[in-house]
């Protein structure tokens, strides 16, 4: 008889069954369900289990080692109750290979007492630790078995789920076998064609999923447990397509706009080029070279320019915004903080004004009539440049004519804010170039998946005379003789940078504040000229507090992290970073970039408190081995995972469920080329593929 093929509404329908239809979810466990995110049937099919128990077989006690997690069956020789302190339940079971094996509850009942009367059989699974007579259960699993009564055991492992809060782990068990039973055919379930995923060794979805929730017992569980198993791979792939495919489609998507095409008519760039007083490093001519190509185009153009510390990314934009410019068109360069913000406006006013272009400010602290005639300028045409922070945003900000916007930093604004600058450019089937840079190297493996939507160009080549910084990590035992560098670093004319984690004292974390080190070291160096900044301070205090640093009035800047970005001092040639195991790479990596950029031999001292974690020591150690901005953001993805490192809450940067960008970085390849074939041959899968994995929620792809 021929099976009945299900359509594809229909599996998607199957999919997308509420919980409730399942026995045993009424309105309540539905409710503490979707709070974890299990809202569908899918829902569950994807809640992977963390651990597996094996139930296949029983262990003899005799064999029964400590740490070992087994299911053992025996007898009970002896049961004690103590209410000496804390209350105790304390049963002793034999077999016949040995014992006896000690059962330990803290909380019992009347009722489990009585169960285990002398000479009763019990079934127990739990995991073995050595107690103070020996071998011993704490709060095992059990089941009493009635004479003569001898139960099956499991074909396939059990599976342990993570917690979901208000539902018993039971409960939830039962759920998703109920959810898999469920499961539609193969030919059913599969949207990517099983020939191709054939050909890369992996099994069908129905398959994989089946293999992760009920292993055979002979399953490699360490390869499902590190995400090497054909079948967690064969979950991944797909997972990792969806998004792929999500971001592609927004590209496809944002280039069905029209952007005006700056076709570089004009001697705007060559008199920039000219009157700058250094040269472009090959890296900066060649990206300079692809964004005015891309602006060119009467597309809208979507780069990421990414560059380490110091690459000399700034130019790079003030060249792009020539191009605009001259074509008569208006640049907003939006930055995070408005220390960045300032540093970018001194240099393309530094750059641009000599050459007649008017460059204006916006910040939140631009207040009264300043504020109005920056808006009025903006709003007319006049500021042709526009540079500013999160303020650049607002509502009432309106350009006359916004042809290019230029977001640094990009993962630390919000998805709307760049939405919303972007906006401000907008006209009917049209919309502004946008030109994303960062300092924080992307690794190859997010550039691949995250930023499928953009174009990517690399800054990787220094300019000419930066010395290499030299990266040391001290104990904090030895602060007597890092104040003793420091003073003979500023004798010699030299400043250097205090970074502490906090502003105020936290004893619970251990970490010293920038309030109390200020006063340490000014009391420790009478001599020098010993200033703070952090960001509680008032703007002006703070902007005043650093001029005078990169006047060289001041010696020792004790600073927070405030200082990541966009302070550029030639002459701070010593870095402390206070506390340096509390830091991820990123941003150790940013604020050693503070120095190193003069002439001068350069020192970055990683000051921490032990004992250090394994991570921290990994990343203190990856520290001094490298430079490399990029072999230092690999290494922080596996660290950190891609959700810290991008600031996923602020991005819009869907977490994945199953994938993971570090661990299956091999996978992208494979993924690429099934995009390319789904778009080209199938493209009515690709809104399934999307769909099952990302459902109706909005990629800002754009953004």
């Amino acid at each position: 008889m021929s099976r009945k093929r299900i359509s594809a509404p229909a599996l998607a329908a199957a999919g997308q069954s509420p919980l409730t239809a399942l026995s045993g979810v009424g309105p309540a466990v539905a409710a503490k369900l979707t709070e974890r995110g299990l809202g569908t049937l899918q829902d569950l099919w994807l809640h992977l289990p963390r651990s597996y128990e094996d139930r296949t077989c029983i262990t003899p006690l005799a064999l029964l080692r400590n740490g070992m997690s087994a299911q053992v069956e025996g007898q009970v020789v002896a049961v004690e109750r103590s209410f000496r302190g804390r209350p105790m339940l304390k049963v002793a079971i034999e077999d016949d290979s040995g014992g006896p094996l000690v059962l330990r509850f803290f909380h019992f009942r009347a009722a489990q007492v009585a169960q285990f009367a002398h000479g009763v059989r019990v079934r127990v699974f739990g995991t073995a630790k050595l107690g103070p007579t020996g071998l011993e259960i704490v709060h095992p699993s059990y089941r009493v078995l009635a004479l003569g009564e001898e139960p099956g055991l499991g074909q396939t492992l059990d599976p342990v789920y993570p917690l979901v809060d208000g539902v018993g782990p039971a409960t939830v068990r039962k759920l998703v076998g109920q959810a898999l039973d469920r499961l539609p055919a193969e030919a059913e379930l599969d949207i990517v064609p099983p020939a191709w995923l054939a050909q890369l060794g992996l099994p069908s979805l129905r398959s994989a999923l089946l293999t992760v929730h009920r292993p055979e017992a002979d399953t490699d569980l360490a390869a499902l447990a590190a995400g090497r198993h054909p079948a967690i791979a064969r979950l991944a792939i797909e997972e990792l397509l969806a998004h792929h495919l999500s971001l592609r489609r927004q590209r496809i998507a944002l280039q069905q706009h029209a952007a005006p095409a700056l076709d570089g008519s004009g001697d705007g760039v060559a008199r920039l080029l000219a009157a700058l007083p250094f040269q472009l490093t090959g890296a900066q001519q060649r990206v300079f070279a692809q964004i005015a190509d891309d602006l060119a185009r009467p597309q809208p153009m979507l780069r990421l320019v990414q560059g380490d510390v110091g690459s000399g990314k700034t130019v790079v934009a003030a060249l792009a915004a020539m191009l605009a410019v001259q074509a008569g068109f208006q640049v907003a360069l939006a930055a995070p903080t408005e220390l960045l913000a300032e540093q970018h406006l001194h240099n393309l006013r530094g750059w641009l004004e000599p050459l007649g272009v008017s460059v204006c400010w916006l910040a939140g602290k631009v207040t009264g009539k300043a504020r109005a005639a920056t808006l009025a300028a903006i709003a007319d045409g006049s500021a042709q440049v526009v540079v500013g922070t999160h303020a650049l945003m607002q509502d009432s900000v309106v350009f006359h004519d916004l042809a290019l916007a230029i977001v640094d930093e990009q993962h630390r604004f919000g998805v709307h804010q760049r939405l919303a600058l972007r906006d401000k450019g907008a006209r009917p089937g049209s919309v502004p170039h946008q030109l994303v840079m960062t300092a924080t190297p992307i690794p190859r493996t997010l550039a691949m998946s995250e930023y499928a939507d953009l174009d990517v160009s690399a800054i990787d080549e220094l300019p000419p005379g930066r010395t290499p910084v030299q990266t040391i990590v001290l104990s904090n035992s030895r602060r007597d003789e890092l104040v003793e560098r420091i003073r003979h670093a500023c004798a010699q004319g030299r400043q250097a940078y205090w970074v502490c984690t906090l502003i105020e004292e936290n004893e619970e974390l251990q970490a010293s504040a920038a309030e109390s080190i200020h006063a340490q070291l000014a009391a420790s160096l009478p001599e020098l000229q010993v200033a703070l900044v952090h960001g509680r301070m008032k703007p002006a205090d703070k902007q005043a507090a650093m001029a005078t640093f990169k006047a060289g009035d001041t010696h020792l800047l004790v600073a927070t992290t405030v200082i990541e970005v966009g302070v550029d001092v030639p002459n701070a040639s010593l870095m402390v970073i206070e506390n340096a195991e509390r830091l991820g790479l990123a941003q150790l990596h940013q604020l050693r970039g503070r120095v190193g950029r003069g002439s001068a031999a350069s020192s970055c001292v990683l000051f921490y408190q032990g004992p250090l974690s394994m991570m921290a020591k990994s990343r203190l150690a990856t520290m001094r081995d490298t430079h490399d901005g990029f072999v230092i953001a690999e290494k922080d993805l596996e660290l950190r995972g891609p959700g810290e490192l991008l600031g996923t809450r602020q991005t819009g940067v869907a977490l994945f469920r199953i994938a993971d960008l570090a661990r299956d970085a091999h996978l992208l390849p494979a993924v690429h080329e099934l995009a390319e074939r789904l778009l080209q041959g199938h493209p009515a899968l690709v809104e399934r593929v999307i769909s099952r994995w990302i459902g109706s929620a909005v990629r800002y792809a754009a953004a």
